[in-house]
């Protein structure tokens, strides 16, 4: 499973989606993890909604097309229309209500993956062509 980290430093997970600096993207496994990227936007937001140096582009639809193919999109908030675009991209974007590791963000995902997966991840992974395994019932005795 591919997930995108919204960060201001490739350390923890400390930043909102539309002033992230940087995006640490992942592949998680059950068993480990290993970074895929780091993507810059370098120039970010002050995180009052007021984009530097904007010059008129769509800096969200630009964010989301840099994280296509990612599963999971951990960020401290995001807003109402860019979480809209997002989920069109196949994205599930999850807030975090505090500052964490990227380690610790890392590795409760890689437990929900061990176990047994809510039925958003559940969903996600089947929309992702990576559904879990169903239980075999053997009916002969």
């Amino acid at each position: 499973m591919r997930v995108a980290i919204a960060t201001q430093d490739l350390k923890r997970l400390n930043a909102h989606f539309g002033s992230a600096k940087l995006f640490a993207v992942y592949d998680v496994t059950p068993t480990g993890w290993e970074i895929v990227e780091a993507v810059d936007f370098g120039e970010a937001t002050d995180e009052s909604g007021k984009h530097t140096n904007d010059g008129g582009t769509d800096r969200i639809a630009m964010r989301v097309e840099a994280l296509k193919g990612c599963h999971l999109l951990f960020c401290l908030a995001i807003g109402g229309p860019s979480a809209a675009k997002v989920v069109s991209a196949k994205i599930h974007p999850i807030k975090v209500p505090e500052p964490s590791s990227i380690e610790e963000v890392l590795m409760r995902t890689q437990t929900m993956l061990k176990t047994a997966p809510p039925p958003w991840l559940r969903k996600v992974l089947a929309d992702a062509g990576m559904g879990l395994a169903k239980p075999f019932f053997d009916d002969e005795d």
